[in-house]
């Protein structure tokens, strides 16, 4: 299965992983399925980080080399994907998760999420861990 992983659980996948959940970890693991991360969520850490936010210490440029020398994969943002995000409802009102929702939509990828809001507007490509 081709996965994108959104930016919470890449964080944590990368940092933490002792903070993913039983199935988080089950598919992160499982050697049968392809990585994805996005370019948006390098953006979105590199903002909060510019930001100040205490919750997130993350270097995006390190992160970046890390999950490649790791085998993930790395989804450029397109016009096309910027387009989808029109074709999503106006409830989801984070543009990084608008953003990963029509990738994932746009390349035929799963995305993996942890938050609640996200799985529900997206319906079936999205697996909830």
């Amino acid at each position: 299965m081709n996965l994108l992983v959104d930016t919470r659980l890449l964080l944590q996948a990368a940092g933490e992983p002792q903070k993913l959940s039983p199935a988080a970890r089950r598919l992160l693991d499982d050697a049968a399925n392809e990585l994805w991360f996005s370019a948006a969520s390098l953006w979105e850490v590199a903002a909060k980080q510019a930001l100040g936010r205490a919750d997130l210490r993350a270097d995006p440029r390190r992160l970046r080399r890390e999950l490649l020398a790791h085998g993930w994969q790395e989804l450029a943002i397109s016009g096309e994907h910027a387009l989808a995000t029109s074709d999503l409802p106006p409830t989801l009102k984070d543009p990084f998760d608008r953003m990963l929702l029509a990738q994932a939509a746009a390349e035929g990828l799963t995305l993996v999420t942890s938050d609640v809001a996200v799985a529900r507007v997206a319906g079936g490509r999205v697996r909830q861990v």
